[in-house]
């Protein structure tokens, strides 16, 4: 199953992005593993979820740590609870990041389903 378009065209590119439907979408807010969890579960990446641990790589709030607190399918990124946005009149606000500049440090196994996605490749 193809998860890219054929068109080499950005604006054909660009119109695959919104028009992907959801299960698509999914897979395509991917994270690269930390180097434990690489050797532990024989993979180097993983759809991001609600409840995953992670630390920034790139940009603005690099190093910082936090939970997942939010993966919105609909702008393709993620919300992380300590990476925040000041606004003019003070109050804080949870800061979108791209989930490609995220690395996954503690997985959320309590959903039975990723689960058995993750033992599947260990066998």
């Amino acid at each position: 199953m193809e998860t890219r378009p054929q068109s080499s065209k950005p604006r054909k590119q660009r119109k695959w992005l919104i028009d992907a439907p959801l299960h698509k979408r999914q897979k395509m807010l991917v994270s690269t593993l930390s180097k434990e969890l690489r050797t532990k579960y024989k993979r180097r990446s993983l759809s991001v979820r609600k409840g995953d641990k992670v630390k920034v790589m790139r940009g603005e709030h690099k190093g910082t740590t936090g939970l997942v607190i939010k993966v919105s399918l609909k702008e393709y990124t993620i919300y992380v609870d300590t990476v925040k946005a000041k606004k003019a009149n003070g109050t804080d606000v949870p800061r979108p990041l791209n989930p490609s500049n995220v690395m996954i440090t503690e997985l959320m196994t309590e959903d039975k389903e990723r689960r058995d996605l993750l033992e599947r490749k260990t066998k």
